[in-house]
């Protein structure tokens, strides 16, 4: 049985620290996980399978365990204090720092839990971290034990699985089902599990657009569907909506526009796999009032009005991992350092530093020099 509890801010800034203000940054002890694991689940038990959210808000896509790309984000997009932020997945796998990602993630959700929205990717799966990275790195990082990753991915089983945005805009991480036809199906659905391979949830987490086809298409992923533009343009006239929003795709310029904006991917993993190259992007979108249409942004960009794609490269850190990571850069170098962050001891170090009025992850990018790399908007 869960038992509801919360984590005092001045922990969850001591976290923050641990975090952000050490190269490489340092990992939290097993303990902390679980404390923060456990809070959190009581918390996405009362979160529908569908959030409700509204705009301004900025869409991620994929970050893959790629931290400092991570932090690039914050940097662009600005801190969760002042900007929302939808999470569409793929959290965990393939970069160096999954543990350091997801951990950042968790904490920021338990501190700014209207700011940061979470929804779950086809990599928030035992099965798949088990292969591409997450369950090696966490075995490399705390000494042969696997606890770290059964946390985490027993938190993965009550993510959200999809979000709407002012009504009128659907994101989830993958795509659409040919057993759903109604945002209904998907609200009435028992989440609370690992990923199936097969079925709705499969399909949300799994399934691509297609323009070369108009209904469905078995995907050559082996798990989800290829959908064309007769299922999307259905299920957007059944649902009430403008226009889906997903990941879960390497896109090289950062992202990707289907039927003059009615499916839109962002990819924000720079540098995918550190030697992919790609660009990165984060969708902000700014309102949905769409009764006032520019069809000429709207043809030549691919977004809605209210929307665009702000476009960067990976961080001068991403390509430091790339000669130097091999997915041991987050390893604590002091043993001592392990147990400093256990939020149980009542006896963390400096952590009475720490106050309801001190914002240490705003004042943390407050104190970064702005990035000089040049931004692309793409209104």
């Amino acid at each position: 049985m869960t038992v509801p509890f919360s984590i005092p801010i001045k922990d969850l800034d001591y976290c923050l620290e641990q975090l952000l203000n050490h190269k490489p940054p340092r990992i939290l002890p097993p303990d902390t996980i679980q404390h923060l694991c456990h809070t959190l689940k009581t918390q996405f038990l009362s979160i529908p399978n569908i959030m409700s959210l509204q705009s301004p808000i900025s869409v991620v896509g994929d970050i893959h365990g790629q931290y400092h790309d991570l932090l690039e984000i914050f940097q662009i997009g600005g801190s969760p204090p002042d900007t929302n932020y939808l999470f569409l997945g793929d959290y965990v796998d393939r970069g160096y720092y999954s543990i350091e990602t997801i951990s950042l993630l968790l904490v920021l959700k338990l501190r700014y839990p209207e700011r940061i929205n979470l929804i779950r990717g086809n990599h928030e799966s035992r099965t798949i971290t088990t292969n591409y990275g997450f369950y090696t790195e966490v075995l490399n990082k705390y000494h042969g034990s696997a606890d770290v990753w059964n946390y985490i991915t027993d938190l993965f089983d009550y993510l959200p699985l999809g979000a709407t945005i002012d009504g009128k805009i659907f994101a989830c991480h993958g795509g659409l089902s040919p057993s759903c036809q109604q945002l209904d199906q998907i609200r009435a659905m028992d989440r609370f599990k690992e990923i199936p391979h097969d079925g709705i949830m499969a399909d949300l987490v799994w399934s691509d657009p297609d323009v070369e086809i108009l209904d469905f298409k078995l995907s050559p992923r082996g798990a989800g569907y290829l959908f064309g533009s007769d299922v999307i343009n259905k299920f957007c006239n059944d649902n009430n909506l403008v226009q889906m929003i997903r990941a879960h795709q390497l896109c090289n310029e950062g992202f990707t526009t289907y039927w003059k904006g009615k499916c839109l991917t962002v990819w924000s993993a720079p540098n995918y796999c550190y030697r992919c190259g790609n660009k990165a992007s984060v969708l902000e979108i700014i309102h949905s009032n769409y009764e006032t249409t520019n069809n000429k942004l709207q043809n030549d960009q691919g977004v809605l009005p209210g929307q665009f794609f702000n476009v960067f490269e990976a961080s001068q850190e991403n390509d430091e991992d790339t000669i130097k990571g091999k997915s041991v850069n987050g390893i604590n170098s002091d043993p001592d350092d392990f147990d400093s962050t256990n939020l149980s001891n009542n006896n963390i170090n400096n952590k009475d530093n720490y106050n309801d009025e001190n914002d240490f992850f705003a004042s943390y990018f407050q104190e970064r020099p702005r990035r000089q790399q040049h931004v692309e908007y793409f209104l």
